[in-house]
């Protein structure tokens, strides 16, 4: 009922081709940009923005990269968390080594060294695929760490080969505060997604999506597979580059190679599995349901364990809440193999054929 297009007419193909085509999609759009910029930063506190709001946004941005690569483009990478400790420490050194270099421009030129990368473990998709590949792009997750560690250039010669970032400046204002960060970190990821929303509606996103579903098919109707797979990974290195940068910048302030660990490549992996591979949306929703149902159910569990008596203990309750979080993930894998965004999707399409069976 209140999701039916009708009377929207298209008169132009402008207006067919438009990102948002439905009135009730901008309005969604509009409405939700509007509480993340200006409702948010008035209602939530501190710890929201630094131990929730800010790692969901990076964290989605990460998930976003890996889906651009694996989800739309088919080629699997257990890489994610390397592309991203590139960019943390290209960004720390883009500033440390150049000086007036503005933050911004230090942040999309780490993206860029990402990139660069990214192409160089990309080349072995050119002749295997599938699993293999996904072998192949672990050999980055481990060559990288370990190039950060053993070389300390990088580090500025730190013993441990941890930074300390610089303080985040733009135009000469600091953004010390963690609302301040907050709304640098949710201008660039909502740039960056509807740059990707724009991307894979493209004619370079139909290549990779007709690489994906048969590549050998892709090669015959014209479709060059080496730079296809290439550009998949190049663009997929530079999100993750970017969230990296913005993880070290401003979520933690201070990183080492070792945080950006294989656990962290495999939570960006199962993000886009659980929230929908393909999607643009299904980033932000696996990223969502990943980072945000272990603090709920840490809320959640003790208080229960109080109103029922029962003798649990922290370790207990750790327990208990890592068991409910695995059965939830099969759960989500059993009932709807194609992720949240496919149950968002079916709940529209039954909105607007609503108050009709579908």
């Amino acid at each position: 009922m209140l999701y039916r297009e009708a009377g929207q007419f298209k008169n132009s193909y402008a207006a067919d081709q438009q990102l948002f085509p439905i009135r009730q999609d901008r309005i969604g759009v509009i409405a939700l940009l509007v509480v993340a910029f200006f409702i948010v930063p008035l209602v939530a506190g501190d710890y929201w923005f630094s131990a929730i709001l800010i790692p969901f946004l990076i964290f989605s941005l990460a998930a976003l990269g890996l889906n651009l690569l694996t989800g739309y483009a088919g080629q699997l990478s257990l890489g994610s968390a390397a592309f991203m400790a590139v960019g943390a420490y290209a960004a720390y050194n883009f500033q440390l080594r150049i000086d007036g270099l503005p933050m911004v421009l230090s942040f999309m030129l780490a993206g860029l060294t990402a990139a660069g990368v990214g192409i160089l473990f990309g080349l072995p998709s050119l002749w295997i695929k599938g699993f293999y590949l996904a072998v192949a792009t672990l050999a980055a997750q481990f060559f990288i760490v370990w190039c950060l560690t053993k070389f300390p250039w990088f580090s500025n010669h730190s013993s441990s080969g941890v930074i300390s970032t610089q303080k985040v400046t733009i135009l000469g204002y600091a953004f010390n505060s963690p609302r301040e960060k907050y709304l640098l970190v949710l201008t660039l990821v909502t740039v960056l997604a509807l740059a990707a929303k724009n991307l894979v509606r493209s004619s370079t996103g139909r290549a990779w999506m007709a690489v994906r579903d048969m590549d050998v098919a892709a090669e015959v109707i014209g479709i060059r597979l080496m730079p296809t797979k290439l550009l998949a990974f190049a663009v997929s290195s530079f999100y993750c580059g970017v969230a990296g940068a913005l993880y070290a910048f401003c979520y933690l302030g201070s990183v080492e190679p070792d945080g950006f660990s294989l656990d962290m490549s495999f939570r960006i992996l199962f993000m886009i599995i659980i929230g929908g591979m393909g999607s643009i949306l299904g980033s932000f929703l696996g990223a969502a349901f990943i980072l945000l149902l272990p603090i709920f159910l840490d809320i959640t569990l003790p208080a229960l364990a109080g109103l029922l008596g029962l003798p649990f203990s922290n370790a207990t309750v750790s327990h208990i809440q890592i068991l409910v979080f695995g059965a939830l993930i099969m759960f989500f894998l059993i009932v709807e193999p194609h992720g949240l965004a496919r149950l968002w999707q079916i709940a529209k399409e039954k909105l607007r054929l609503w108050p009709f069976p579908h």
